[in-house]
């Protein structure tokens, strides 16, 4: 009796420690917004269209001053992603120039060539951004909360580039610039506003709709082969149980001549 007091009070112990404990590990930094993407929940998908528009935006807004060196732009053709055809990407890395080491000079990009580092010192590199922030900016709640609606990069990353007030503060030589998303002061100027660009597919290029469609992209970028992977944990979550469900009628088979013996004896 002693023992199962002891684990019982154990017990009680965490499950009044964990809700704190949580809150303190998932508490976001400055307000971001939980916003609804396609490629959320277990059976989400990326939308092709809006990962285009995202690569539009990361290409007149973005890529001046942050690259995407882990992509290369061959993948915007793949299945589940931008889905560029071949000739529209080998168009779009004609845009971008690279340094060929054994030619000691620059020329055009090309399938297999990379996206550009990042141009300037402090600009971070864009291709892993949403699961870099992810850690600190996911939804709040329990585990399964987060696999439903996301782990928060993506949010972050639109709530970011929404998030400016408008305040300007000069410091020690340079400018910076509240954000609320952030939880303070940034040196990163506001990069969107409402139609600064004109979408090829003629959505209304709201500074919303592009912050959005940027973060998607970014996601993207981070996770290429998000959907195979969740096809084949779903496909392996119903092997699993199919083969749960074939064990338990095997045991209840093999064993039923024992147990029955054991009743008549």
């Amino acid at each position: 009796m002693k023992l199962k007091t002891l684990a019982v009070a154990a017990l009680s112990a965490l499950a009044l420690a964990l809700p704190g404990t949580m809150a303190e590990a998932t508490k976001v930094k400055g307000e971001v917004t939980n916003f609804d993407f396609s490629f959320q929940g277990l059976t989400g998908t990326y939308d092709r269209n809006q990962l285009q528009r995202g690569l539009q935006v990361y290409h007149e807004a973005c890529a001046s001053c942050h690259g995407l060196q882990y992509v290369a732009f061959r993948t915007l053709s793949d299945r589940n992603g931008p889905e560029l055809p071949e000739d529209q990407m080998r168009a779009f890395a004609d845009m971008y120039e690279i340094w060929d080491n054994e030619l000691r000079d620059w020329r055009p990009a090309t399938g297999p060539d990379h996206f550009p580092e990042s141009q300037f010192e402090g600009a971070p590199d864009l291709s892993l951004m949403t699961k870099a922030r992810a850690g600190f900016s996911g939804p709040y709640g329990l585990g399964i909360n987060q696999l439903m609606k996301g782990i928060g990069g993506p949010e972050y990353v639109a709530s970011f580039l929404q998030g400016y007030t408008g305040e300007e503060d000069f410091q020690a030589g340079s400018m910076f610039y509240e954000n609320i998303a952030y939880g303070g002061w940034v040196s990163m100027a506001p990069v969107l506003f409402d139609d600064m660009i004109v979408y090829a597919d003629g959505t209304p290029a709201t500074k919303e709709q592009m912050a959005l469609d940027v973060a998607a992209f970014l996601t993207w970028t981070a996770e290429p082969k998000l959907v195979e992977r969740k096809r084949a944990g779903f496909v392996g979550v119903i092997f699993l149980s199919v083969l749960s469900v074939l064990l338990y009628l095997s045991n209840k088979q093999l064993w039923a001549p024992i147990k029955k013996a054991a009743k008549e004896s």
